[in-house]
């Protein structure tokens, strides 16, 4: 199994298959517009700008299970708006427990965090993926996207 399996929808409910990120350097980040990391899409739409015509794809998934910090779609859009992210916002899941999107489950469990848990601490976690579909490393939310621009580099 690999990222290349899963399925899931666009925030305006299109199909998005995974697959057609084959051959391309992924970032998978758990996002909100409320929260105090919320400033991290700045960097990330820069790392997008940047490196995506070389084969970066950076995706955000909405995620409203940290303190209720990403209430709607409306208020997702503004966000999305307010700092210019061309990126793609894939629809809102949810990250943990049993109703955790398929894809947050296979992730996790290929990359653990902080004393080996499998639990998205927060908002803003990141998971780094390689051309083949490898789940390379898991950031924590407190890494800026800015400090991901080597190990992204290297990748491409």
């Amino acid at each position: 199994m690999s990222i290349y399996d899963f399925k899931t929808k666009t925030l305006d409910e299109q199909d998005f298959d995974m697959s057609q990120l084959k051959g391309k350097v992924v970032l998978i980040v758990n996002v909100a517009s409320k929260c105090g990391f919320t400033k991290q899409y700045k960097g990330l739409q820069k790392l997008y700008k940047k490196h995506s015509e070389k084969g970066l794809v950076i995706l955000g998934f909405p995620c409203n299970q940290f303190a209720h910090q990403e209430p709607d779609k409306a208020t997702i859009q503004k966000c999305k708006e307010n700092f210019g992210v061309t990126f793609p916002i894939l629809n809102k899941i949810e990250v943990n427990g049993s109703g955790a999107d398929p894809i947050y489950r296979y992730l996790k469990k290929q990359k653990r965090g902080v004393f080996c848990s499998q639990r998205i601490k927060w908002n803003f976690t990141k998971f780094l993926i390689d051309k083949n579909g490898v789940v390379i490393k898991r950031f924590s939310p407190t890494v800026d996207p800015e400090d991901l621009e080597h190990e992204i580099v290297m990748l491409l």
